[in-house]
């Protein structure tokens, strides 16, 4: 029984830190079916404290994610594209409190009380996807999506990033998504 629970709390756990929490603010005002076209706002993008690599990583996810959407990548294009992150460190406590056993008092079949305290900790990540107007030079658009990350392979870790970007991006534009 001790077994099942801690591995019951194990897995959700882990099923906390894989999710990706997403919240998006816009302008109101704004006709988004009027943007056709997108392009990268480098001056921006390279002011993100990630590596190079992420950076590709995430652009090619953003790129591929908007390109589904409809939207061509152009070099006069409508509408601005930029990233920024941001990483904090977070630990997370979890105090497990049970008994099993029959009856009151002392028994050799009661063992009392197991206090267990898991203690993790893990990055969370932060990532912006912001939408500007080219013409009017406005933030018309941002996405923000949170979540845990990892040290994991290449492989998995794009993986992450792609999920990432879909999560934020899915969200785009306003009240298409699924309710």
């Amino acid at each position: 029984m001790k077994k099942s629970i801690l591995l019951l709390f194990s897995v959700l756990l882990l099923v906390s830190c894989n999710s990706i929490k997403v919240v998006t603010d816009y302008d109101t005002k704004v006709d988004f079916n009027k943007y056709k076209t997108f392009g990268f706002y480098k001056p921006e993008i390279d002011k993100a404290k990630i590596s190079d690599l992420d950076k590709k990583r995430i652009l090619r996810a953003v790129e591929a994610e908007l390109k589904a959407k409809g939207l061509t990548l152009s070099n006069n294009p409508d509408l601005l594209v930029s990233i920024f992150t941001r990483s904090r460190n977070q630990v997370n406590v979890n105090q497990n409190n049970f008994g099993y056993g029959w009856g009151w008092g002392w028994s050799p079949y009661w063992r009392g009380m197991n206090n267990n305290v898991n203690v993790t900790q893990y990055t969370e990540g932060t990532l912006f996807v912001d939408f500007i107007d080219k013409e009017k030079k406005e933030l018309i658009w941002q996405g923000v999506g949170t979540g845990a990350l990892r040290n994991e392979s290449m492989e998995k870790k794009e993986e992450r990033i792609k999920l990432f970007v879909n999560e934020i991006i899915s969200k785009f534009p306003p009240n298409s998504e699924n309710k």
